[in-house]
């Protein structure tokens, strides 16, 4: 495939959409339609699970099966206690960042609809300026304008409600995409578009191929975990986003290097099969696709983890879109490094072959 730019109008128009849409882990399913609407023309048929997990398939009948993976849901908030003057305090639902939160508008999600409110702050003005008292868990709340908890509930509002951030799909600087939630619903977005790439070059694959938009990856890889068994699955090609570390505060001794505009992230961890590993680098470097290295001691932290690890054992690797500001509403990446990974997954899958065990031993 040539390196001509690979995202469309239509397809930038999807990513919209899609991004902008809430999908707070736990409640992925409005994004999921979305997702699985735009998938539709490209795919064979669906496979949906109990938690909403969705799957699109080209060739369902195929006896070896290879996965690519996002994870389609967002971090965001649960309301835990509602004080007597109808101020909310809240609990994370996976890995809401508390320092982020002064100032920020939010969506309440209601039986009734979305209630608007505001992370309050005490004025600069009433501070001690000497004991200066950081964001936390216990300090930050939500103001809805309620006068009390009586007008709270009567908005709709109760324990266990979950709150998102309203903020929105921004193109900075012409090349780079910003918005929430681009972890990891740039996953999706970028196995939809590699499936809708084989769709209109016609390519038919000895394999099925399954694209795979998993649930509750922000709480522990849970949707990942539940769709490999229902699946099995011989070789898993996850995409997920990484840290880009050319930021400040970041060590990078620690972190690594990696940046964005440089190309995909390829992952060196036990769970990523060696031989996967390098037949996606072998492709890479023969398609001239830009990539970067990345190490990790233990985990991968993403659902690579969950693949590997499941049904005996299943070949997996993970292909990472380099990002800047993971976790906040200003998520940034680069055009670019999208449509590599994109080409990437794409011409890995037609460098695999039907029944290749990426065996050690072969």
């Amino acid at each position: 495939m040539s390196a001509k730019k690979i995202i469309t109008e239509k397809s930038l128009d999807f990513f919209e959409r899609y991004l902008n849409n809430a999908s707070p882990t736990g409640y992925e399913w409005e994004g999921q339609k979305i997702w699985m609407d735009y998938l539709k023309p490209y795919v064979d048929t669906f496979i949906t699970d109990t938690y909403g997990t969705a799957v699109g398939v080209i060739n369902p009948d195929a006896k070896y099966k290879v996965v690519i993976e996002g994870h389609s849901d967002e971090i965001s908030w649960y309301v835990n206690y509602i004080s007597d003057n109808g101020l909310l305090y809240v609990i994370r639902n996976g890995g809401s960042d508390h320092q982020i939160a002064p100032s920020k508008w939010v969506n309440i999600h209601t039986k009734n609809g979305i209630v608007e409110g505001v992370f309050g702050w005490p004025a600069i003005h009433t501070r001690n300026k000497s004991k200066e008292e950081a964001p936390k868990l216990d300090n930050i709340c939500i103001d809805i304008g309620a006068k009390d908890k009586a007008e709270v509930e009567k908005m709709g509002v109760h324990v266990g409600c979950v709150i998102t951030y309203p903020d929105t799909f921004k193109v900075l600087n012409g090349n780079k995409f910003v918005c929430r939630a681009i972890d990891n619903r740039a996953g999706g977005f970028m196995i939809a578009e590699v499936a809708r790439l084989l769709h209109e070059n016609n390519v038919k694959l000895p394999f099925g191929l399954y694209i795979t938009n998993s649930v509750q990856e922000e709480i522990g890889l849970r949707g990942a975990e539940m769709i490999t068994q229902t699946i099995k699955p011989n070789v898993a090609i996850v995409t997920d986003v990484c840290h880009d570390t050319t930021t400040p505060m970041i060590e990078q001794k620690v972190q690594g290097f990696t940046e964005i505009g440089s190309g995909p992230v390829i992952s060196y961890a036990p769970a990523v099969q060696n031989k996967l590993r390098e037949r996606i680098i072998e492709t890479a470097e023969a398609k001239e696709i830009p990539f970067q290295r990345m190490a990790a001691s233990r985990s991968t932290g993403t659902d690579t983890d969950a693949f590997a690890y499941s049904n005996g054992g299943v070949a997996s690797a993970l292909i990472s879109l380099p990002l800047r500001y993971m976790h906040t509403t200003v998520e940034t990446v680069h055009r670019d490094d999208v449509e590599n990974v994109i080409r990437l997954i794409y011409e890995t899958l037609l460098n695999i072959k039907e029944g290749e065990t990426f065996s050690y031993f072969d």
